[in-house]
């Protein structure tokens, strides 16, 4: 059989069965866009023949990861939120209303593209002006499942004092779900099948029952799923008990809004029974171990929703919060922080976390048929990673191996030299072909400055602490 490229003599990760698949000596062949083969060098070799031959000898091969919940539009302002209570109302606010489309758009590019070069090949995207925002991953030539974050929330809902009702404008969420709409129909499948499509309800607190119920509704006759933040912050539980008494997830409940087409990210304040709840209806959960660790200080209920036979999935979430969109920092988060919280070093092993920021990840968002591990027939979604950098060495193969604990307590993202998605290489020796990242740092910096200045006198009547810090040198 004559193939495009067939990587040889790796230590391959294929994702498949209930572990790491670990091929010693592997090799994956690819012919267009699809795994043409996955086996060991000698025996793939023997059969095929390539166009391209890349040696990958003390190299690993395995499925590019699933960033399986992103807001790239606001990467725009990274760090500008951390160390503070309230940072939503206190730190991304008073710079997110100055915020232009165009700013979104530069933001969310750089994000990308950090992503890309870390090994991130499938974005689940979850922001404003996605109809927009898709033009990047076409640029890209990345893998997106993407969402229009749909609420009924004003722009100047900072104004409104923390522990206030938020008031509900029904115009802004017309207008939102046609957006998510025109999405849906203009890109749903496009790109080669790169490009799918949800709906994003923005959580349970962000809009009238009637507009969920609305949503839930198109959304099954779309056959697609629901991407949407659930229990994520007790703002979000004390507008719930205020507009309807009940807590969200018993509110979702009573609503019939728990199933298989829900993707619930977060479930940080779930007690025990809302997260097996939860679990046992279908839905499955997003785990953003980094931003959740810096904005609450929390660790969610993830141990206990797996327990009940839940399917979790990583997530990086938005960088002004986690202040990095990298899948090695998710996974070795969410193996860290879980062990602390539980004091027990058995809890989130190295090869749990692999798997839920690849084929665990895949079955979260509802295209395990097509990603996530490596397959015969399923799409080329691939990196190399380069162990012989010096934070991954040495390279230990019997009798225990240390790759796969190596690569999520050791490695950055920097060692990822290949990056293959769809069957085109779209990162190779570490640099980005596709688009000019020089050219697109240098427009988000140049975009974030002008927010900064807009953003001054806001950020005094916001109170930040993070200006008291800065008055006092910390920062």
């Amino acid at each position: 059989m004559k193939v495009d490229l067939v990587i040889t003599h790796a230590h391959v990760l294929t994702m498949e069965g209930p572990g790491v698949g670990f091929i010693e000596d592997g090799a994956v062949a690819i012919k267009d866009h699809l795994i043409a083969a996955v086996g060991r060098t000698d025996e793939i070799l023997a059969n095929i023949q390539a166009e391209r031959m890349i040696n990958a000898k003390g190299k690993v091969v395995m499925p590019g990861f699933i960033d399986a919940h992103i807001h790239t539009g606001l990467s725009i302002l990274r760090g500008v939120a951390q160390d503070i209570n309230n940072w939503m109302q206190k730190g991304l606010w008073p710079f997110y209303k100055h915020v232009t489309v165009d700013d979104a758009m530069k933001g969310s590019l750089v994000n990308i593209i950090e992503g890309v070069k870390a090994g991130t090949t499938t974005f689940c995207d979850y922001d404003e002006s996605m109809n927009k925002l898709v033009h990047n991953y076409v640029k890209v030539g990345a893998r997106a499942r993407l969402a229009e974050m749909i609420n009924e929330i004003p722009h100047d809902i900072g104004k409104v004092p923390v522990g206030e009702l938020y008031p509900f404008n029904p115009a802004i969420g017309e207008r939102k779900l046609k957006n998510n709409l025109e999405l849906m129909e203009k890109w749903h499948e496009r790109e080669n099948g790169r490009i799918t499509v949800m709906f994003g309800p923005h959580g349970p607190d962000m809009m009238s029952k009637e507009l969920l119920l609305e949503i839930r509704e198109i959304a099954k006759s779309y056959d697609t799923k629901l991407h949407m933040h659930l229990a994520q912050g007790d703002r979000e539980i004390n507008q719930m008990v205020l507009r309807y008494g009940k807590r969200s997830i018993p509110f979702l409940a009573e609503i019939n809004y728990l199933d298989e087409r829900l993707i619930a990210v977060h479930l940080t304040e779930a007690n025990d029974e809302e997260t097996v709840a939860v679990a046992e209806s279908g839905a499955s959960m997003i785990y953003c171990a980094g931003s959740i660790g810096i904005i609450d200080g929390l660790v969610p209920p993830i141990i206990k929703f797996l327990q009940a036979g839940g399917v979790g999935a990583l997530g990086s979430d938005q960088a002004p919060g986690n202040n990095n969109n990298n899948m090695f920092n998710e996974m070795k988060f969410a193996a860290i922080l879980n062990k602390v919280k539980y004091g027990d070093p058995t809890v989130f092993p190295a090869s749990l976390a692999m798997r839920m920021a690849t084929i665990e990840a895949a079955k979260a968002i509802g295209l395990e048929h097509e990603i996530g591990s490596l397959r015969k027939g399923k799409k080329a979604d691939i990196i190399i990673i380069d162990m012989e950098q010096p934070n991954l060495t040495p390279v230990i193969v019997s009798p225990i191996r240390n790759i796969v604990p190596n690569l999520v307590y050791s490695a950055r993202g920097n060692e990822v030299e290949t990056v293959i998605i769809d069957g085109k290489i779209i990162v190779e020796d570490g640099v980005i072909l596709t688009v000019d990242e020089k050219a697109a740092v240098k427009e988000a910096q140049e975009a974030a400055e002008k927010i900064s200045l807009k953003a001054k006198d806001d950020i005094v009547v916001a109170e930040s602490e993070l200006l008291q810090f800065m008055e006092k040198g910390y920062l």
